[in-house]
């Protein structure tokens, strides 16, 4: 009995060969897509330079001399701003930092003073900025440094050794600038003058980085996986013939497409909006900050889930065959969109995919409107996308839907 049993389960397994293949499928495609993004393919890869705006307002030998310093490192690529366009742009997410050179830094250079340099940030790339703060910190003098050692150490001493023969005096310091462990002593001593400043301003009312990429980004991948579920209750009723009887009815197959959908619409934006009202009674998220951005997000981020919902359905014949693409695919955005993984550790090319994912897209809405703080008209095209997508997999879905489904009834 036992082994007719299995015999059976096995047959029964087997004889839906899409639905088997996506449970072997899975597995693999998981692996290799964790092995891209934590580095394990392609051991010699080289990492992207960091991309780093520069503001030159001093504009003198000095501060050109240090810049084409870091210009020629490997791990950063300058890329010169004006002051505001630059900061605007570090505000918005689009780069990791940028660089202030302040008007004084040539006096400053020669008189071997501290740098009047700012590093304005995006605290959102923790990661990035903290290789970025490595290199400067490590490579940001160049020979620039070494003036500012050469006239530190004049001035020392002068002061301490006042009236010593000029002779004397070059040969003394001579000695000193080729005592490596001096020069290094010197330069530990020196404050370079680099003020590190957040773009974005503490306050009470801004959400903390990691629960904003906790409930965003959890919020997000959970709901694809609901809507999946809900939207199989249409293979459901196709199974149990109640869809037959309906098509039977004055009802079109777009009608009963669309009422699913519009069913799936509002619960995925009933069950946003419970989670970020948990959120912000448990955790503190400041969800009333920007009330307008956030429910407009919603409405759009539960658009194009609940879409998304619809084509899963209508590209699979089987509730077997539903699980399997609905787990492949949502596992797959959600790793690549940024609920699984935060982007910013991920290699380049991985960040470039990521934006074909819904997760990416509501990700980056969220954190514009808690993180960010940017005011409505700088997150519509976030929207703009969302409903873009939600859009073309309705269209989709429309065409598989009376391919895929109603051809088996």
């Amino acid at each position: 009995m036992i082994h007719n049993i299995f015999k059976k389960d096995l047959k029964l397994f087997f004889a839906d060969k899409k639905g088997a293949l996506l449970t072997f499928a899975l597995p693999i495609l998981l692996i290799s897509l964790f092995a891209f993004a934590f580095g394990g393919v392609g051991g010699n890869r080289t990492a992207k330079p960091v991309q780093l705006l520069v503001v030159d307002n001093d504009f003198t030998k000095d501060s050109k001399e240090m810049l084409s310093n870091l210009e020629a490192l490997k791990g950063v690529h300058t890329i010169t701003k004006e002051k505001m366009a630059a900061i605007n742009l570090v505000k918005k997410g689009k780069y990791v930092a940028v660089l202030m050179v302040e008007k004084g830094f040539q006096d400053s250079v020669a008189l071997g003073k501290s740098l009047p340099l700012e590093l304005k940030y995006d605290a959102a790339r923790e990661i990035e900025m903290g290789m970025l703060q490595s290199v400067l910190m490590q490579n940001l003098m160049g020979s620039v440094g070494k003036k500012i050692i050469n006239a530190k150490m004049e001035a020392s001493f002068d002061t301490n050794f006042s009236g010593v023969p000029k002779n004397i005096k070059e040969k003394a310091l001579s000695l000193m600038n080729s005592d490596q462990g001096g020069m290094n002593a010197m330069m530990g001593e020196n404050n370079v003058g680099l003020q590190m400043t957040s773009v974005i301003k503490e306050d009470a009312k801004k959400g903390n980085l990691g629960l904003i990429q906790a409930v965003a980004g959890t919020a997000i991948m959970m709901l694809l996986f609901s809507i999946a579920g809900i939207g199989g209750g249409l293979l459901d009723e196709k199974e149990a013939g109640t869809l037959k009887r309906l098509l039977y009815s004055p009802v079109k197959p777009t009608d009963v497409l669309f009422g699913k959908m519009l069913a799936a619409l509002v619960i995925s934006m009933l069950q946003l909006t419970i989670m970020f009202v948990f959120s912000w009674m448990v955790f503190g998220l400041p969800i009333f900050k920007d009330v307008t951005s956030l429910i407009l997000m919603i409405i759009t981020t539960a658009f194009a889930v609940s879409s998304f919902g619809i084509f899963l359905v209508s590209i699979a014949k089987s509730r077997q065959q539903l699980q399997g693409y609905s787990t492949i695919i949502i596992m797959l955005m959600s790793a690549i969109g940024g609920s699984m993984i935060p982007l910013f550790v991920m290699p380049e090319i991985m960040q470039q995919i990521a934006v074909v994912s819904v997760n990416y897209w509501g990700i980056q809405g969220f954190y514009d409107i808690f993180w960010r703080s940017l005011p409505l008209t700088e997150i519509l095209p976030k929207m703009g996308v969302l409903i873009a997508i939600g859009l073309g997999m309705t269209l989709i879905s429309i065409r598989l839907f009376k391919k895929n489904v109603l051809k088996m009834i």
